[in-house]
């Protein structure tokens, strides 16, 4: 008679454990951040996934697909960061994770899947002494824990450039004329000490004006986003890049900013060929006139536009044919609530032909967010100061961005931060 083989309970057990991980598996192997209206901080969850790619792990960036999501496989220090810094995360198995990308890759469907690889290293062009305002990027960059560095006119004149993957530009005036504020702010120590900080810089790099000093560094970034770069750039550091670059043969600052009046023909000898996004503008000549050309639209009343209802949309693309700038307006809503700055949005009329817009209002006739190729690299440019703060003035307080978790217009930023990331080769250390 045959004899029954008995099995203790705990050797049951051992024998299950395999069965009952490879179920497991099978049920929960990937972690979905959804970036649809369900998120409850979307800032963070982009630090979360700059984060994750630091510890060399590849995520996947569901474009068009809620909210523009991300996905990558389950770990559970993954689960204890994104707890902590309150990102709300799905678990999902392969199955799942296999219908999402199945359905996504239809094409029928306006989605796709791009990979991001390595996290970039960012800097931020920005004055190392303390200036009367804030500045978006930083704000942003802090609040979700993206780590960066602050780099001035030394860094860039000395080739430091090189070091870095992302470029964003402070609300800087590259034209050399200290943000236009003379006429309300000349006697305040901080325009003085502002101005005597940019001449000695200036002297050291043996240019005998501020404006001469800052067309040299615009120079630099070109190069540098020629060779490769991202750059992104915001409210005054938009149009004053391209002003400076148009105006190096002729004089347009005034002897209240740099010595001796401006060329008075100055209009016409500016030269757009080397601008990345606009031509055909001129430059407003009068040194206590707030404003440096006819490209920005600030005048919201004109249009009937104010903090209650001015608000800018963002164009559809192409996820599978036009990744880029599908990446560049992933956002869980397609209005965007507007607002100003010293440079608020940009008329079309003075837009070149081959630059993307990608966000405008219709009311305005103005572009609010656009996006263009310069040789190997990429640059951005987003009108207005705060995406939070609709007129954000001199000595105002900083938003407090854990107010804002969910801010469409501050996700902007922070997708060209990922942009980067996505398909590159990881850097040689």
């Amino acid at each position: 008679m045959a004899k029954t083989l008995k099995i203790r309970p705990s050797y049951r057990l051992f024998l299950l454990l395999p069965l009952l991980f490879f179920c497991f598996s099978l049920r929960a192997n990937y972690l979905l951040v959804p970036m649809d209206e369900s998120q409850t901080d979307h800032l963070k969850s982009y630090g979360v996934a700059f984060w994750i790619l630091k510890q060399d792990v590849e995520i996947e960036w569901l474009l068009n697909y809620r909210g523009g999501s991300f996905l990558f496989r389950q770990a559970r220090p993954f689960e204890e960061e994104m707890r902590l810094r309150n990102v709300r995360y799905e678990v999902i198995s392969d199955a799942q994770a296999l219908q999402i990308k199945q359905e996504i890759q239809r094409a029928e469907v306006n989605m796709d899947v791009v990979k991001l690889e390595v996290p970039p290293k960012v800097a931020v062009y920005s004055p190392k002494t303390k200036q009367p305002w804030d500045d978006a990027v930083t704000l942003v960059l802090t609040y979700a824990e993206i780590p960066y560095d602050l780099i001035f006119d030394d860094e860039v004149m000395n080739g430091e450039l090189a070091k870095y993957d992302w470029l964003h530009l402070h609300h800087e005036d590259f034209t050399g004329q200290y943000g236009k504020f003379y006429r309300a702010y000349a006697a305040q120590k901080w325009y003085q000490d502002q101005q005597q900080e940019a001449e000695e810089v200036a002297a050291r790099y043996g240019f005998a004006k501020v404006s001469q000093l800052k067309l040299a560094v615009v120079k630099k970034i070109s190069e540098y986003a020629l060779g490769g770069g991202f750059l992104f750039a915001m409210c005054s550091a938009t149009d004053t890049y391209d002003i400076a670059l148009a105006a190096e043969n002729t004089d347009i600052c005034d002897r209240v900013y740099d010595g001796d009046p401006h060329d008075a023909a100055a209009n016409s000898k500016l030269d757009f060929h080397n601008c990345f996004a606009f031509h055909k503008f001129e430059v407003l000549l009068n040194p206590f006139e707030y404003e440096y050309s006819n490209i920005d639209n600030s005048q919201r009343e004109k249009y009937g536009l104010n903090e209650k209802n001015d608000y800018f949309e963002l164009f559809q693309f192409s996820a599978k044919w036009d990744p880029i700038p599908t990446m560049l307006t992933q956002n869980h809503a397609n209005k965007i609530k507007g607002f100003m700055g010293q440079t608020t949005a940009f008329k079309k009329e003075f837009i070149k032909s081959d630059v993307v817009v990608m966000g405008e209002t219709k009311e305005a006739k103005e572009a609010r967010y656009i996006h263009g190729t310069i040789g190997k690299g990429f640059w951005t440019f987003y009108g207005g100061h705060d995406p939070e703060d609709y007129q954000h003035y001199v000595n105002d307080p900083p938003t407090d961005l854990a107010l804002f978790p969910n801010s469409a217009g501050y996700r902007l930023i922070l997708n060209n931060i990922l942009f980067p990331a996505a398909k590159k080769k990881k850097r040689k250390t």
